[in-house]
């Protein structure tokens, strides 16, 4: 990732004026979607964009291994944990958390580059991450999304076959702690019928663009 790391270090910390003020309007085009793992938040993600093409997807960090399928630089960036430390040293991340043992952040550099051209981005990211954003960027859209019921979900990461018993039942108890902090987000949307989940977050996404236009 040798051009993205230079673009990160060449960044100067503040913007200029004219920069500032682009970013500023940008900020309320930032939707942070958080919610458990297991929940859907990468497929409702995914049906959104489609729906809405005018979304971009801010590519995320994280040094876990990759999944089946998963490439680098589309689904995410795959980094050791030396790497992790080395960009939160060099404060390249607007956020980033540890979650069942493995490390996730979102590259300032992934972001800006859009935000800054006042294109939309789609955060999806961890509660932890989340709150972060939150006290950086009080404008962006928060939505959590739920499971209808702690036994879907349950059923969800079973059925996906990625983690093992041991991991499963070490998300499920961070689910729980997650799942108490809800209230905390302007907008829940519960992934019950995919179908539904998706238009309920098309109508979210929608509104709050249409009002800064």
């Amino acid at each position: 990732m040798p051009d993205l790391a230079e673009q990160d270090h060449r960044r100067p910390l503040r913007a200029s004026a004219h920069r500032a003020r682009v970013a500023a309007a940008a900020i309320a085009r930032v939707f942070v979607i958080t919610g458990p793992s297991g929940v859907g938040k990468g497929t409702l993600i995914r049906s959104l964009l489609q729906r809405l093409p005018q979304l971009q997807l801010s590519v995320s960090a994280t040094t876990r291994s990759p999944r089946p399928g998963e490439q680098h630089g589309v689904d995410y960036w795959f980094l050791s944990d030396a790497d992790f430390d080395e960009r939160v040293a060099a404060g390249d991340f607007v956020e980033h958390a540890d979650y069942s043992g493995k490390r996730y952040g979102t590259l300032r550099s992934e972001l800006e580059r859009r935000t800054a051209a006042g294109v939309p981005v789609v955060l999806e990211i961890e509660l932890q991450g989340a709150r972060q954003v939150r006290e950086t960027m009080p404008e962006a859209v928060q939505i959590f999304i739920l499971p209808p019921s702690e036994d879907a979900l349950r059923a969800r990461l079973v059925g996906r076959g990625t983690d093992d018993a041991e991991q499963i039942e070490a998300r499920l108890r961070t689910a729980k702690q997650e799942l108490a902090a809800q209230d905390e987000f302007g907008h829940v949307v519960v992934n019950d019928r995919l179908e539904d989940a998706v238009a309920a977050l098309e109508t979210i996404v929608t509104r709050e663009l249409d009002s800064r236009t």
